[in-house]
């Protein structure tokens, strides 16, 4: 069923450069798409598939950043995925929204091959915590479908060489590297804190199908300057800040 008019809301992203229609009361995207689409080391030309897309945040802040990019999203709620089709097309960035289960791909999908493959999965185990009343908000943040499926779908539609580039809290990092063991993927991770001296909430995981290179673990991306809140307005570091203003991107993962 489509989201009525009066439950969505217009909201701006990338300082103004990007318009993303999201529900009121189901899930909302915050600066974790964004994050995850800056990390993307993407060139012109090249092809780029995202798991679960939502209502397009990460998948439109890539396009936006990067010219000429083939982007497919696939999302298996057919209202998302409907919004993601159009913000797309509100921001003039072209990109193919599949509404589909990452896995039992639509056959058209399955036949593709993508440079690379990005994904922010839900955070939370299934069963822990207290379910979500909205269905749209639990279904983005509580898990249905094992990591593993998501690691393994998204290797399968990747090229030799391609890059898979996830996002996920801090606390399901074991899982992440437990569901890449076994495959040919080079493993790079990095952390995300708050603030400088404080724990990381958040790591960027980075992996290279048929990699052979060591496991990594890079020093902590800080988002917020000083140690603690001290005035009104945001404190983001000069870098987070260009990130999520200006669209500019993270350093390159190796």
């Amino acid at each position: 069923m489509a989201f009525a008019r009066d439950g969505l809301t217009t909201d701006a992203f990338l300082g103004g450069r990007l318009a993303i229609l999201q529900p009121t009361s189901g899930y909302r995207a915050g600066i974790d798409p964004v994050l995850l689409a800056a990390a993307v080391a993407a060139e012109p030309g090249e092809s780029v598939l995202e798991l679960g897309c939502g209502v397009g945040t990460a998948l439109l802040c890539l396009g936006r950043r990067v010219p000429r990019l083939r982007l497919t999203g696939l999302e298996i709620q057919p209202d998302y995925a409907e919004l993601a089709r159009r913000n797309a097309q509100a921001n003039g960035i072209a990109a193919e929204m599949v509404t589909g289960d990452l896995r039992d791909m639509p056959a058209a999908l399955r036949a593709q091959s993508f440079d690379h493959v990005v994904a922010n999965p839900p955070y939370l185990r299934r069963g822990a915590g207290t379910p979500a009343t909205d269905a749209g908000r639990e279904t983005a943040l509580a898990e249905a479908v094992p990591l593993r499926a998501w690691v393994e779908a998204g290797l399968r539609r990747l090229k030799p060489g391609g890059r898979y580039t996830m996002i996920q809290r801090t606390d399901r990092l074991v899982d992440v590297v437990t569901a890449f063991d076994g495959f040919a993927a080079s493993l790079s991770v990095l952390p995300i804190a708050p603030r400088a001296m404080r724990d990381a909430t958040l790591v960027i995981v980075s992996a290279t199908k048929g990699g052979k290179s060591p496991f990594r673990l890079h020093a902590p991306l800080v988002l917020h300057q000083g140690e603690r809140h001290v005035r009104d307005g945001d404190d983001y570091s000069p870098g987070i800040s260009a990130v999520l203003r200006e669209g500019a991107a993270l350093p390159a993962i190796p």
